[in-house]
């Protein structure tokens, strides 16, 4: 499999300090200011025009492979079905790949060439209806493959959850990201990027180079996407490339090739809709335009996307985000060991991954290095911390182990927040599919406040975060209600020691270690309560786009 991450990667890149707006964000997200109150925001209809073309039953389409004739090597049918399609026969708002307040912001544009189900060309993706809107044909020589460019349309993340969006909008990118590595077919190499410049991947898409902001490029068509009544902006975060096995292709030239003069069609106009963004969802928009910028990397760095060993088409089509009850029972330890390292070893630029189970033997678990067991960072139960932190969602002191995304110091710059939210989400969609594998159940949880792991473990405050969270339960055992969490002797021992918080049980620490005095507690008056859920909006879209809000369960 061909790794690009040598040939791409720029030194220094990504290490300008953060700024203003950017410290100013994520201290306020991280914050225990509740959102305010919004009315609800239905999802808006497909914004491409048009029937859409079918993606079942073209795998056999003549010249479809990569040399011209033969069966289609990459079948999108496939990979989309088992990735980021809403079930058949359902509402549509819960589907395998998971998102916050299953309002699944994320939108795929198909940048198609040979070799693939569907005639070359660049296409926007329908995940209600499973079909493919042909946008324009593929640039000249285009290397096999399909590139899928990855964007989110901001405005119903924003409405639900305020200032806290943003970080969410990452994860959940992050997660169809991973949906979409999960699904590569086996004789297919699978390349991930997570920095490459959002207005690269904006003109590659077809899109405007940022939202809210007019295309001043020679050349530029006038009704773009972004500029029609109603049709919201869509910001690029990520790419995701699949390639026929054995083809040699420059990920980041095949960018270029897509971003040259664009022939996109446009959407169909929504009369009626608002021209002027709110205020919150304006500064939105402009923080994830600013984080996306990579002046000078624009094609990214690509990393080969490894599939867990034991993860079947099956897994991916069994995989659910569980309810809350389903979660109570530990598993054991040698599969929490495993999805540890699934979630360390997904993205080499992902932040560290923590869990923290219940059971018998509560505890702070890493992944021992070098073997297949477990470290211990602290003794005792942290999950009813962890339950406040997460925006005050209780079940969480309930859940058998919680694995931790935990990094991105508040004074990192716009590319580490970006690649290590991006990153968070992805590993949590490998380890879940993993676990659906193993017969586990899981569920994320993506928002998190005034959760600064680092501290509450005596080391320096504010520069280490948990950014996103992966709540995991084994089916309980015939005639066990609550089963224990099977521990064997740790090959190391680590010195470190949760700081225990008002009415939360004494957190121990590992031999060898001692508490810091230095680091107060959280006061659990400042932890804040989640938002009474929204009333029902009164239907006014047609079934396919349901008006019905979220309920607090599908919260992440």
């Amino acid at each position: 499999m061909p790794d690009t991450s040598s040939r791409t990667a720029a030194p220094e890149s990504g290490t300008r300090p953060a700024s203003g707006l950017l410290r100013r964000a994520l201290a306020e997200t991280r914050s225990s200011r509740a959102p305010g109150l919004t009315p609800y925001v239905p999802e808006r209809p497909f914004p491409w025009g048009g029937a859409g073309m079918p993606l079942a039953g073209d795998e056999a389409r003549p010249g479809a492979g990569p040399g011209g004739g033969g069966r289609a090597v990459i079948d999108l049918d496939r990979v989309l079905r088992l990735s980021l399609a809403a079930p058949a026969g359902t509402p549509g708002r819960l589907r395998p790949v998971p998102s916050a307040g299953a309002l699944h912001p994320v939108r795929a544009h198909l940048l198609i060439g040979p070799g693939c189900s569907l005639p070359p060309g660049r296409y926007a993706y329908d995940p209600r209806a499973h079909r493919a809107h042909r946008r324009g044909p593929a640039p000249d020589g285009v290397s096999p493959g399909v590139l899928v460019v990855l964007t989110v349309a901001a405005s119903r993340t924003v409405a639900h959850y305020g200032h806290r969006a943003w970080p969410l909008l990452l994860l959940d990118t992050g997660h169809a990201a991973a949906a979409l590595a999960l699904a590569g077919p086996p004789a297919a190499d699978v390349l991930v990027c997570f920095d490459a410049d959002g207005a690269l991947l904006s003109a590659a898409a077809g899109l405007h180079a940022a939202p809210d902001r007019p295309d001043t490029r020679p050349g530029a068509a006038p009704d773009r996407p972004d500029t029609r009544p109603g049709a919201e902006p869509e910001l690029p975060l990520a790419a995701v490339r699949l390639t026929p096995t054995g083809v040699t292709a420059d990920a980041p030239g095949t960018l270029t090739a897509w971003a040259g003069p664009i022939r996109a069609g446009t959407p169909s106009a929504r009369p009626g809709a608002e021209t002027a963004a709110p205020t919150e969802l304006a500064a939105a928009r402009n923080l994830l335009h600013h984080i996306a910028r990579a002046p000078e990397l624009p094609g990214g760095t690509w990393h080969p996307a490894p599939r867990p060993e034991p993860v079947t088409d099956g897994a991916l089509e069994k995989r659910r985000s569980a309810p809350p009850d389903d979660l109570t029972h530990p598993p054991g330890e040698d599969p929490l060991a495993r999805l540890l390292t699934t979630a360390r070893t997904a993205r080499p630029d992902g932040p560290a991954w923590t869990a923290a189970v219940g059971g018998d033997a509560p505890a702070l678990y890493a992944k021992a290095p070098g073997s297949r067991g477990l470290d211990v960072r602290a003794s005792g139960d942290a999950r009813p911390t962890l339950a406040r932190w997460a925006a005050g969602q209780q079940w969480i002191g309930g859940a058998g182990a919680v694995l931790l995304a935990h990094g991105c110091p508040g004074d990192a710059p716009a590319a580490a927040v970006r690649t290590c939210h991006l990153a968070a989400g992805y590993a949590a969609g490998a380890v879940q599919a993993h676990a659906t594998a193993l017969g586990l159940r899981s569920r994320p949880i993506g928002s998190w406040q005034r959760a600064d792991l680092g501290a509450a473990l005596g080391e320096a405050p504010g520069r280490d975060w948990i950014v996103h969270g992966l709540a995991v339960g084994a089916p309980p055992p015939p005639g066990r209600a609550a089963p224990g969490f099977v521990r064997h002797p740790p090959t190391a021992e680590r010195p470190a020691a949760m700081t225990p918080l008002a009415s939360t049980p004494p957190v121990t620490t590992a031999p060898g270690s001692t508490p810091s005095a230095s680091t107060p507690p959280a006061p659990e008056a400042r932890l804040p309560t989640p938002p009474a859920p929204t009333p029902p909006a009164t239907a006014t879209t047609t079934p396919a786009a349901p008006a019905t809000p979220p309920v607090e369960e599908e919260r992440p």
